[in-house]
């Protein structure tokens, strides 16, 4: 793999836009009607899962969560099958039989659950069964913050250090669980509940996939050293809310992007000299306006982790690895579409 960040950074931002164009493509069917359910998207969680799988290779195993069409997308499973899949069609990957939340490729070594915490023992089984075969493959976990405080995934970081299993526990940590903020479920707090295990414990700024792909090559090495698992602890507002509809979070993560621009707005509105005072007030609020609009409607910029890579991307090469993901992607889209809607 390449090793400098600059030469790192467009593939890695090209599984990032693949995973951003899947997950709006995904959010269309679910408002067009074609998606039973709910519908968990894995917007803003680009950086911490392509970091991730691409360190991995073929003999490595998923365990993932209900937010699991991102890793599927990094692994190379195929879109036309994933979106199938989400729709119920016969054609899908797993024969229209399990939705978005219970993902399934047995070609990607990949497998997801819809109950939290389910991510731990299963990593577990699938780190067990890669040092029995010894062909050194390892097992990735995928959780977010909220399931720190079920039993099961307790269980298996403990069983993971106690046994040295090849596992690497990715959490992605947004601070909520569901409706509430884990700060206030987690006694003892996150840092500590994971770096409890006996195992290392790196911290890694979720939004920065460049420093993701760095952690977790040290993470998935020392598994495949047999030295043993490894917890990556990685922050990542997410935009969303919960589920598609659910406002709770998307309202709060525009309230914390909001006030660092605040904040400076009133400094000026009560700085001398100036304009008079209504005329300031007229203006704070178009600003407010336009930039409550941004945060709601989509990813707000200071946290939007595809929006960052492609400020780091030489000139124009961010809008051509863009086209590319998107192009995929819309004509995976058209395919299915076509099928589950005939007319369109």
């Amino acid at each position: 793999m390449p090793r400098s960040r600059t030469e790192r950074l467009p593939r890695l931002y090209l599984q990032m836009c693949r995973i951003r164009w899947t997950e709006q493509a995904l959010a269309l069917l679910w408002r067009r009607g074609l998606v039973s359910g709910e519908m968990h998207l894995g917007i803003g969680e680009e950086g911490v899962v392509a970091g991730v799988v691409g360190q991995l290779d073929d003999r490595d195993a998923l365990a993932l969560d209900y937010r699991s069409t991102p890793a599927l997308v990094a692994r190379g499973a195929d879109l036309r099958s994933l979106l199938l899949e989400v729709v119920g069609s016969p054609n899908g990957l797993s024969g229209g039989r399990a939705g978005h939340m219970h993902l399934m490729s047995r070609e990607h070594l990949a497998a997801a659950s819809g109950v939290v915490g389910a991510p731990g023992p299963l990593a577990c089984g699938f780190g067990l069964a890669a040092r029995t075969n010894g062909q050194g493959g390892v097992a990735v976990a995928f959780f977010g913050d909220g399931a720190v405080n079920e039993g099961m995934l307790m269980e298996s970081l403990n069983l993971a250090g106690a046994w040295r299993l090849p596992v690497v526990f990715v959490c992605k940590d947004n601070r909520w669980a569901v409706t509430t903020r884990s700060s206030a479920l987690t006694g003892g707090g996150l840092r500590r509940r994971l770096a409890a295990f006996g195992m290392p414990l790196v911290r890694v700024d979720g939004r920065d996939v460049v420093a993701v792909a760095e952690a977790a090559a040290g993470a998935v090495a020392r598994a495949r050293e047999g030295r043993g698992p490894t917890v990556l602890l990685a922050r990542c507002p997410r935009p969303e809310g919960h589920f598609m509809g659910d406002p709770l979070v998307r309202l709060s993560s525009a309230v914390d992007e909001l006030v660092t621009q605040v904040r400076p707005l009133l400094s000026e509105l009560v700085a001398q000299p100036g304009a008079p005072l209504p005329q300031r007030l007229a203006a704070l609020g178009g600003i407010g306006g336009k930039a409550a609009t941004v945060a709601v409607e989509g990813p707000a910029r200071a946290s939007d982790p595809v929006r960052r890579a492609a400020r780091l991307l030489p000139l124009g090469a961010a809008d051509e690895l863009t086209t590319q993901a998107r192009n995929e992607v819309e004509a995976a889209l058209h395919d299915v579409l076509a099928e589950v809607v005939p007319h369109v």
